[in-house]
This record gives C-alpha cells, sequence and structure tokens, in this order.
C-alpha cells in the first residue's frame, strides 16, 4: 500500500462509525494520483464536516504526503446512492415538468 492510502485509511477509519465499510481506491494517470473515498451514507457527514472543513483538511494533507513523493494527489469522495442532493434536484425537475404541461 502507498502511503498516502494508509494515512487516509488510518485517518478515515479514526473518524467514522463503521470503519469496515471504508472503501478506498487508488488511481495514477499523467495528471496525478486520484484516491476514491467510498464510506457508509451514515458516515458521509463525519468525513465531510462542517462546510467542508473536515474534507479541506483531509485533502490538504495528501497533497502534503504527495509532494514528499513527488506527486499530485487528489481526494474524491463519493457520493452514496440516493443522496439528499440528488432527490432534491429530480423532485425539483420533475415539479418543473409538470408546470410546463398545465402551461
Amino acid at each position: 500500500m502507498d502511503g498516502d492510502v494508509t494515512f487516509l485509511e488510518y485517518v478515515v477509519k479514526a473518524l467514522v462509525d463503521n470503519p469496515n465499510d471504508v472503501k478506498i481506491e487508488r488511481t495514477v494517470d499523467e495528471m496525478g494520483v486520484l484516491v476514491k473515498l467510498t464510506v457508509n451514507p451514515a458516515d458521509m457527514g463525519k468525513i465531510i464536516g462542517r462546510q467542508g472543513n473536515t474534507a479541506k483538511a483531509i485533502r490538504t494533507l495528501l497533497r502534503v504526503i504527495g509532494m514528499k513523493n513527488n506527486s499530485r494527489v487528489n481526494l474524491k469522495i463519493n457520493e452514496p446512492e440516493g443522496g439528499t442532493k440528488a432527490a432534491g434536484v429530480e423532485a425539483s425537475f420533475d415539479e418543473a415538468m409538470e408546470d410546463l404541461k398545465n402551461m
């Protein structure tokens, strides 16, 4: 395992209530290293934090680890299926379509 994945796994598992549901996927391409994080939907708030501050801090620390290894490390936090944003957008779209039909 690479240092960035080891670090991320250690930090995330310490933050969440369901450490067995933490999944980390690492890919490398010409743009650098992309680390994808998937956690239990109930733990999303703990990973993101207030106004995204926890996620920003984790991303900053991953970039520091990347600089140490001469690579660019980016973190993508996978949104769980059926998240609140997606449902709200879909409902708004459906309402807008009904409004257009009724015109």
